[in-house]
C-alpha cells in the first residue's frame, strides 16, 4: 500500500524525501512486495528489512535527493550483500518534493521510468472502473500500488509517559490514523512520529465532538477528573472502542460515577479498564505493547473473518 498521507507529511516536514519500495523478489526476501521506507537528509522512517539491504538502499536513496528522479534497481542479496537469503530484490526508488507529492492523485499510484506502458494504463483504468484495488507489484517495470487508507482512527488522550509510549509503538503500525490530544503544546515531545496529528487544547473534552464516531480512544491523561469527563462525553458521542488506564479500584469508581451521570450498565461495560495486558506489568512501554498486540489480534481476526466470508 502506498502511504500517500505519510509521504506528504514527511515532505512537509523534511523537504525532499526518497521513497524506497520493494517492488518484487525472486527467491526469499526480507520483506514483502509493497514494504517501503522514506529517506531524507538526516533520517528515515519505515523499513524494507534485510539489514545490509536496507542500509545500502538508504545510502543510495539519500544520494538521489539532489535530483527528482526514479530508479528501478535489482539487488542480489547473496553475491552483492553477503546475505544468506539467497534471493534477489527489485527496489523502486523515487524522490519527491512538495509539488511532486501533491501531484500524486487517485486510488492507485504507478511509479516507473520512461513512458508509462499501455499495460500499466490498462491496470489503472481497470482499478478505477471496478473500484477494486490491485495487489502491489511490478507491471512491465512500473510499480503499481493502491493508496493506503487508514482502517482505524485512534485518539490518544494524554502526552505523559504512557501516552508517549502508546504513540511511539502504534504510529509505525499500518492501517492506523493517530490523533494525539493534551492540554498544551509543551506537553508533547519535540519529535512526533510522521503523520500523527497533534491537538493541544486547554479544554480537551471539547474535542470529543470532533472525533469520528468510529474512532477508538485511549484515555491516559494526568487527571482522573478529565478522564471521567472524557468517558462521560464519549459515551454520549459514540465510539468503536474506549480504553481507560487505571486500576480495578478506579474502574469501579468510574462505573458508579458514570451510572450517576445517567449512563446504562451496558454502555459503561464497553469501557476497557485497565488497558493493555496486565500480565505484562505497568511499565509505559509494556502497557503500549499490550495495547498494540490487542489491536493487531483484532485486525488479524477481522481479516480472517473477511476471507471466510469472501469479502477480503
Amino acid at each position: 500500500m502506498f502511504d500517500l498521507e505519510g509521504l506528504r507529511a514527511a515532505v512537509a516536514r523534511h523537504g525532499r524525501v526518497a521513497r524506497v519500495v520493494v517492488a518484487g523478489h525472486d527467491g526469499s526476501s526480507p520483506r514483502e512486495v509493497g514494504a517501503a521506507m522514506l529517506v531524507w537528509e538526516g533520517g528515515q522512517s519505515g523499513t524494507i528489512g534485510g539489514g545490509a539491504l536496507e542500509w545500502q538502499a538508504e545510502q543510495r536513496a539519500r544520494a538521489m535527493l539532489e535530483s527528482l528522479e526514479t530508479r528501478v534497481e535489482r539487488v542480489a542479496l547473496g553475491p552483492s550483500l553477503d546475505q544468506c537469503c539467497g534471493g534477489a530484490v527489485t527496489l523502486v526508488v523515487s524522490v519527491y518534493d512538495a509539488d511532486r507529492a501533491a501531484g500524486l492523485q487517485g486510488e492507485v499510484i504507478a511509479t516507473g521510468t520512461g513512458e508509462m506502458p499501455l499495460a500499466v494504463r490498462r491496470r489503472l483504468a481497470a482499478a478505477r472502473g471496478a473500484g477494486v484495488a490491485p495487489a502491489p507489484g511490478l507491471v512491465q517495470g512500473w510499480m503499481v500500488e493502491p493508496v493506503a487508507r487508514p482502517e482505524r482512527e485512534v485518539w490518544v488522550w494524554g502526552a505523559g509517559h504512557v501516552g508517549r509510549a502508546l504513540v511511539s509503538v502504534l504510529a509505525p503500525l499500518p492501517g492506523l490514523r493517530l490523533t494525539w490530544v493534551d492540554v498544551a503544546s509543551e506537553r508533547f515531545p519535540a519529535e512526533v512520529p510522521e503523520a500523527v496529528t497533534v491537538l493541544p487544547a486547554v479544554a480537551p473534552e471539547a474535542l470529543v465532538a470532533r472525533a469520528p464516531v468510529a474512532a477508538e480512544h485511549l484515555l491516559v491523561t494526568y487527571s482522573h477528573a478529565l478522564d471521567l469527563e472524557l468517558c462521560h462525553r464519549l459515551l454520549g458521542h459514540g465510539f468503536r472502542g474506549l480504553g481507560l488506564i487505571g486500576s480495578a479500584t478506579k474502574a469501579a469508581r468510574f462505573r458508579a460515577r458514570l451510572a450517576a451521570l445517567g449512563h446504562s450498565a451496558a454502555q459503561i461495560a464497553r469501557i476497557r479498564c485497565p488497558i493493555g495486558d496486565p500480565g505484562l506489568g505497568k511499565h509505559p512501554q509494556a502497557i503500549a505493547i499490550g495495547v498494540a498486540v490487542g489491536m493487531i489480534r483484532e485486525a488479524v481476526a477481522s481479516g480472517q473473518a473477511d476471507d471466510r466470508n469472501g469479502t477480503g
